[in-house]
């Protein structure tokens, strides 16, 4: 222990990071910024020889950032995970989806543990960043890793870390967003703290590994549940025919007991909307239900089916329907200012569109090639507009001139308050 914690603290330490995507590849240039020997681990050989040519594939990092860590020989990519072997931390960050049925799928975490027992060796820290339900470092990851005969705690340490990474966020990035650190002993705590305090500015370690694994399911669950109830909300002003948006904003101004959330068109990226998914499938086990979330989820799911039916309704309003309509979608990404289609809303409004008989194209200045059958992108011009039946605004870009997409549009579904400061043309303009 004492070895490795000083290898950390001179920087010495050989820190290698499994999975270069959002996650694993700003927290690989963070290491090699502060001047460790940092190997990045990927199966993707294209992903892998981007990142030795100096190009990041990540929106958040710039290809400067890379090809300076690259050239300074503080980072390499390789998919050869041999290199575990002289490496003093680990870091996974691989994904973590969820089958059909909703079942965490925790195959990727498995595989890199399995590559990590083959080359685990004395003082050496492992570091669980992957999204999963409380109970996987201790009761999935340990046993496996024991079984190389190393002792927890004395030859090896485990811990999870939550990754919080925020993709499109200029204000939180890795480094000033607080850490959560839960080693599966005391000594493992410390020892995942003190590599992560070298790059995070504010560390919080918590009692276990399971502890810090259920923050990340809390935090992503609060968005969920909240972000259902505002969902609902709309539903009801849509019934009660007032404007949900004039609501949230008056109730924002009270200064204590409110929290503004936003409805929209169903959830979007990698976390939320499955995150809560993890909690209740591992409650289950427990012969527990957990309610929220199972309600919340039916809510927000709805969401781009209501957003279908809005737009039905206003074609009625000019004696069109669904069927044979050109309708122009704005946005594919999840979320505004960002490449990232991650279980974007957009598609799933895009397909219930398209099984109606919609002739349904998009424009997104960050996304240019979805390669979807039936679907294709065009170029935002003044005749694309007006030629459209119906314009969806789906994520609301920051680049976009929503005054002039009025102006030129026949019809506009706006289901992000986009078009709130519109002047001019707002009698073309139908809420969520």
């Amino acid at each position: 222990m004492h070895t490795l914690m000083r290898k950390i603290s001179q920087r010495t330490a050989h820190v290698s990071v499994i999975g270069l995507g959002y996650v694993g590849l700003p927290l690989a240039v963070e290491f090699a910024h502060a001047g460790y020997r940092v190997t990045g681990i990927d199966t993707d050989a294209a992903k892998v020889a981007g990142i030795n040519a100096g190009q990041s594939h990540i929106q958040d990092v710039s290809s400067g950032d890379v090809a300076a860590v690259v050239a300074s020989g503080h980072l390499r990519a390789t998919t050869d995970f041999a290199v575990l072997a002289e490496a003093d931390a680990v870091s996974i960050c691989v994904p973590t989806p969820l089958s059909k049925t909703k079942d965490p799928d925790i195959s990727y975490i498995m595989a890199a543990t399995q590559a990590i027992c083959t080359y685990l060796h004395p003082g050496q820290l492992v570091v669980l960043e992957s999204t999963t339900y409380p109970g996987t470092t201790d009761e999935v990851i340990l046993p496996r890793l024991q079984e190389t005969g190393l002792r927890l705690g004395k030859d090896f340490f485990l811990a999870f870390s939550p990754e919080r990474i925020d993709p499109g966020n200029k204000q939180f990035h890795l480094k000033n967003t607080p850490k959560i650190i839960g080693g599966v002993t005391p000594k493992c705590t410390k020892v995942a703290t003190h590599l992560y305090k070298q790059i995070i500015d504010t560390v919080v370690p918590v009692s276990s590994s399971r502890a810090a694994e259920m923050v990340k399911l809390l935090e992503n669950t609060f968005r969920a549940v909240n972000i259902a109830l505002v969902n609902e909300v709309a539903l009801m002003c849509d019934r009660l025919g007032l404007d949900v948006w004039e609501v949230i904003d008056a109730a924002a101004t009270k200064p204590f007991g409110f929290m503004p959330f936003y409805p929209g068109p169903g959830l979007g990226g990698h976390c939320i909307p499955l995150d809560p998914h993890y909690l209740s499938w591992k409650l289950k086990t427990l012969d527990y239900r957990a309610r929220f979330i199972e309600l919340a989820h039916d809510i927000n799911t709805y969401m781009p089916h209501h957003v279908v039916n809005r737009i039905a309704d206003v074609l009625n309003e000019v004696h069109k329907s669904i069927k044979g309509s050109r309708i122009l979608i704005l946005g594919i990404a999840y979320k505004p200012d960002t490449n990232d289609v991650r279980e974007s809303p957009a598609l799933e409004i895009i397909r219930l569109l398209q099984a109606k008989g919609g002739e349904v194209f998009y424009h997104d200045p960050f996304v240019t090639d979805l390669n979807l059958p039936g679907l294709y992108a065009t170029e935002l011009t003044s005749r694309m507009l007006n030629w459209a039946d119906c314009v969806v605004i789906t994520t609301h870009h920051s680049t976009y001139d929503y005054q002039w997409i009025v102006n030129e549009a026949r019809l506009v579904v706006d289901t992000r308050n986009a078009t709130r400061d519109v002047k001019e043309g707002r009698e073309k303009i139908h809420k969520l």
